[in-house]
């Protein structure tokens, strides 16, 4: 079974704002207050500006939307995700901007590499945006629902 992500991760309220700005992304809502965007095709396409500089780090990341999450920062936390896996076998990648810099990362999981003992990069990326380990749940990727869709598109649907 595979599982795919590529979004923008944060508070609801700032993932509101953003969406605001940027009608085409859409917002939806995860567990302890936080949300994410999908990063569907539409969205990358409005989001890159070719030719500027592209996030070292990342497999997907819009041309010039570094300086856009650097904006979005200065309202709060906001982290940029990507994974991909299939089998139980796959790579991670997260970063957080606050206050118009990247405060945590970019970091990265690759395929074979164990897990850091401090949680994959988008569970510390979410521990980051204050997400926590409650109720049972594995990692703070368990906690905030990241698991129950598979692919980033199925996020529109839901």
């Amino acid at each position: 079974m595979s599982y795919e992500l590529n979004a923008l991760l944060a508070t609801a309220e700032l993932l509101d704002v953003v969406a605001a700005e940027v009608p085409v992304a859409q917002v939806a809502r995860l567990a302890q207050g936080l949300a994410l965007i999908p990063m569907t095709e539409r969205l990358h396409a409005v989001l890159d500006v070719p030719g500027d500089r592209v996030e070292p780090g990342f497999t997907r990341f819009p041309a010039g939307f570094g300086r856009r999450l650097e904006a979005w920062s200065q309202a709060g936390p906001i982290a940029y995700a990507e994974a991909d896996y299939f089998g139980g076998s796959g790579t991670q990648r997260a970063a957080v901007w606050v206050h118009g810099r990247i405060e945590l990362g970019p970091l990265r999981k690759e395929e074979g590499e164990p897990l850091p003992a401090e949680g994959s990069p988008i569970s510390q990326a979410l521990r980051r945006l204050g997400a926590a380990v409650e109720g049972g749940s594995f990692d703070e990727f368990d906690a905030v629902g990241l698991g129950r869709r598979r692919r980033s598109a199925d996020w529109l649907r839901a």
